[in-house]
């Protein structure tokens, strides 16, 4: 049983949260650790076949990437996930890469955990979203020999990572059909979105501010800040999103996560919003207690795979 901290946007009042609100999760294996896969990587994927838009260098950190994770083929149901982690865009955490991957693995779901240029390299925007946005074109096109549904491909990131994954989730294109590379062809708007603790805003006083420098450097252009907040450029054609965050999260403000909800509300795009009492920021999927065990998974975990397949994309995935 976990106690799931619902908080519901109310048009007529405002933000109204419920927090004692209890669900039984149907299986218990949706929230623990010993169900996990260690899910095998395959070895990089470069996003392109030669250096990148914008390279600095044939270096590691100039050379974009993305890792496939696998599930079992008999658990395998056709959805993938774009897994951008987490740094501030100066780092990449593995936690919220691998390990993201083989919790989503082990139900079914094909993971690519994307390395993306970072500030620390000397990259800025827009670097980030073109390697993003090229992450999902390249798995679209590969959907069929993947045994992926190329209408079920989402993008998942955490707090920079989580800014970068809205990012794509708001600025997408339908392709170029005049590209000699067929990958460009590929539509690059994700069918889902999923946001841990993410930073969303660029406005002083709400944004991360490592973020924000590594993102943009010194004294960016105001209409970098206005395109690269990107609750203000969500629309109705931005694809539904799974968000959370905690009240404790003293690193990127909570107030990033309800800014982007009620943005999705009023543009009235489908989404799941939850706010946890505790849990710092950075957690992945813990829940910030010691030990690697059964009961440190957080219960966002959980409450993701049922937003998932309540919306039809574990479809082999019994639901609480």
């Amino acid at each position: 049983m976990t106690n799931l901290v619902h908080t519901l946007l109310d048009p007529n009042s405002g933000f109204r949260i419920q927090r004692s609100l209890l669900r039984l999760i149907g299986a218990a294996s949706l929230i623990t650790l010993s169900a996990m896969s260690t899910a095998k990587a395959d070895d990089p994927i470069r996003l392109w076949a030669g250096d990148a838009p914008g390279s600095l260098g044939d270096k590691p950190q100039d050379i974009p990437t993305l890792t496939r994770f696998s599930p079992d083929k008999s658990k395998s149901n056709g959805t993938a996930i774009v897994i951008c982690p987490g740094g501030g865009y100066g780092g990449l955490a593995p936690h919220e890469g691998k390990g993201y991957a083989d919790y989503l693995t082990a139900r079914g779901i094909e993971c690519f955990v994307l390395k993306y240029r970072l500030g620390s390299s000397g990259y800025h925007h827009p670097a980030m979203i073109h390697d993003a946005q090229r992450a999902i074109r390249l798995v679209r096109m590969n959907a069929v020999q993947w045994g992926i549904n190329p209408q079920r491909i989402g993008i998942m990131g955490s707090s920079a990572g989580g800014h970068l994954a809205s990012t794509a989730v708001v600025h997408h294109d339908a392709g170029d059909a005049t590209a000699s590379d067929p990958v460009d062809k590929q539509s690059s708007r994700p069918d889902f979105g999923i946001l841990c603790y993410p930073v969303i805003s660029m406005r002083d006083g709400v944004c991360h501010a490592g973020s924000k420098k590594n993102l943009l450097g010194d004294n960016p252009d105001s209409k970098l800040v206005d395109w690269l907040s990107t609750d203000e450029n969500v629309s109705k054609d931005t694809p539904p999103c799974f968000i959370w965050t905690t009240s404790e999260d003293t690193v990127v403000a909570p107030e990033n996560t309800l800014r982007f909800a009620s943005a999705l509300m009023r543009a009235k795009v489908p989404y799941d919003l939850h706010i946890y009492q505790k849990g710092r920021h950075g957690i992945g999927l813990g829940n910030g207690r010691k030990g690697n065990n059964a009961e440190n998974v957080h219960p966002w975990a959980g409450d993701l795979v049922f937003w998932l397949g309540e919306n039809g994309w574990l479809p082999s995935q019994e639901t609480p």
